[in-house]
């Protein structure tokens, strides 16, 4: 009985703070993002020759851009929660959610700008697609909890998002540009996973890889 009054207010929690994040004052973000998502796919599919089209090269800029705006909407559920502590698993499992809806929104958008393109594809453009359409909401996921993680340790939401940003970015061209840090870049920095993840081929390693990013993320 406990038990179960405790699990339907964990999912009544989990599904308030969705609706959290499409109220009308939060609702925009979820625009721009798919917004971004639409930019990145036209840019990613008229900058490629039609004999190399694909959804690899279609998905990646599109998920790119809209993972920049992503971690806002967790960094204020998170700023939702100050004073109720409690509230804190619902949150995350909610921003885990919003993050795959987004994840999977994106892949629409990129399937439906891909096959309008005027110009054709390639002959091989629709292969390792569930591949490319999980690494999509995977990618989403490392972006939301850097959100939530940062939400967590900075009080101002701005700073939290402008870190969210300057980090990952940071991190990724320090790894990339140091030559004996270099190895480590695709083990700690989240872009460096986001083209593995989107190339709809993944190793072992590039699963380790992606691992330990999420294990950052979610404890940033």
């Amino acid at each position: 009985m406990g038990e179960g009054k405790a699990a339907a207010g964990f999912g009544e929690a989990t599904l308030s703070a969705i609706r959290r994040t499409v109220v009308p004052r939060r609702l925009w973000l979820i625009v721009i993002t798919v917004l971004a998502g639409v930019l990145g796919a036209i840019g990613g599919t008229v900058g490629a020759q039609p004999d190399v089209r694909t959804l690899g090269t279609v998905v990646e800029p599109a998920q790119s851009l809209m993972s920049v705006v992503v971690p806002l909407l967790g960094i204020l559920l998170i700023r939702d929660l100050r004073g109720r502590p409690a509230r804190l698993a619902p949150t995350l499992v909610a921003a885990i959610l919003v993050a795959a809806v987004i994840g999977a929104l994106g892949v629409v958008v990129c399937v439906g700008v891909l096959a309008a393109a005027p110009l054709g594809m390639a002959q091989n453009a629709w292969q390792n697609v569930g591949m490319i359409a999980v690494g999509s909401v995977l990618v989403q996921l490392v972006a939301q909890l850097v959100g939530t993680g940062l939400g967590l340790l900075l009080r101002s939401a701005a700073v939290a998002f402008v870190a969210s940003i300057a980090l990952p970015l940071g991190l990724y061209f320090l790894l990339g540009n140091v030559d004996g840090l270099h190895p480590a870049q695709a083990w700690l920095a989240p872009f460096a996973s986001v083209r593995n993840l989107l190339s709809g081929h993944m190793s072992a390693v590039a699963w380790a890889q992606w691992l330990v990013i999420l294990l950052i993320g979610a404890w940033a």
